[in-house]
Order: structure tokens, then sequence, then C-alpha cells
């Protein structure tokens, strides 16, 4: 098992190793879904709630389910398996209770099904060999931090659009450069703690 303290996994995911900005998972639903602030939160918080509930899941499964029975072979198509199942059942409570989130995120949040940055979670996990406590504090951090990065990066878009971007960075090419600005800035966080 990993020594790392679970306070320390979950505070070096959220800043020094954010799973968006220094791992760079999860980018494609990040620049389409940060345009406005309440649309990048209730993502946020689908993808929070998904990652804390898989990452825990798949440890289960593959600690004693795969592990004992020697079928890790089967990790990725279990892990998958187990995302897209927690993923359908977030769309129709979303459906269900927020029609208008539902209706904002559109196609990505079905989407969630192919986030990098969930399956990673997962595989990060295996890798690095968390305990069960250590898995779910990981996964909780991934998540805040992943909805940390798309809140900040929403709020930037919404005041961009007040300002005079010149022509040839408008759009996908000034969201690259503020993303490559704020990994930068949660760089500067690199000093305080890092996971093994």
């Amino acid at each position: 098992m990993n020594p790392t303290p679970i306070w320390v996994i979950f505070v070096a995911s959220i800043f020094t190793n954010n799973i968006l900005l220094a791992l760079f998972l999860g980018m494609c639903s990040f620049l389409v879904c940060s345009n406005r602030i309440d649309t990048a939160i209730g993502l946020g918080t689908a993808v929070t709630f998904v990652l804390v509930c898989t990452t825990a899941i798949n440890y289960l499964i593959y600690h004693y389910l795969l592990v004992p029975f020697h079928l890790e072979f089967l990790t990725f198509i279990i892990f998958i398996a187990v995302i897209a199942a927690f993923v359908q059942f977030v769309e129709m409570f979303v459906e269900r209770f927020s029609p208008k989130l539902y209706y904002a995120l559109g196609i990505f949040l079905p989407l969630i099904t192919v986030n990098c940055a969930i399956l990673g979670a997962s595989l990060f996990m295996m890798l690095r060999k968390y305990s069960f406590a250590q898995s779910a504090s990981f996964g909780l951090g991934a998540g805040l931090g992943w909805t940390l990065a798309i809140a900040l990066m929403a709020g930037l878009r919404e005041k961009m659009g007040y300002s005079n971007v010149p022509a040839p960075l408008r759009g996908t090419a000034i969201v690259m450069l503020v993303t490559g600005v704020l990994a930068m800035t949660f760089m500067g966080f690199a000093g305080m703690m890092t996971m093994q």
C-alpha cells in the first residue's frame, strides 16, 4: 500500500497534481463546456460525483474480484463498464431534476463516459497502490480540482467576452493560451506537496 497520507493525496490532487492542468486529462469537455460558469459548475459536479463513485467501486472490483481470480487483463473493460453505468445514472438524474442543466450540457453529459480523466483516476488509483480511503480521497480531490479548473476557465471566458481579443486569437486559440497560463499558475503549488 502507498504510505502517503489521505489529506496529502486529497490536496495534491486538487492543486499540485490537478488531473486537468497538470496531467491534461479531460480537456475535450473542459474546452467546450467552459463558456458559462453555471454550466461549468454543473458539469464539474457531475464529473466529481462520477469520479468519486467509480474510483471507489473500481477499487473494490479490482482488489476483490479481478486480482483474486487473476483477471487483471479485464481491468480496462470492467473500469469502462462501471464508468458507463454511473454516467448513465447521472444523466438520468440530471435530466429528471435539472432539465435546464441537462439541455445546457447537451451531448457532453453522456460524453463523461469517455472523459479520460475518469478512467485515468481509476488507473492512477491502481498503479499508485492506494488503499480504499486513499482512492476515494483521490477521486474526490481529482473531481474538485477538475471542477475548479473548469470554473476558473468559465469565469475567465465570460470576462473575455467583454475584451477586445485580437482576431487571430479569438475562439479556441485564446482558450488554449489561457489554459496554458492556468496550468503554469497551478505549477506554482508544486513545492507544497506531491503524490507518490
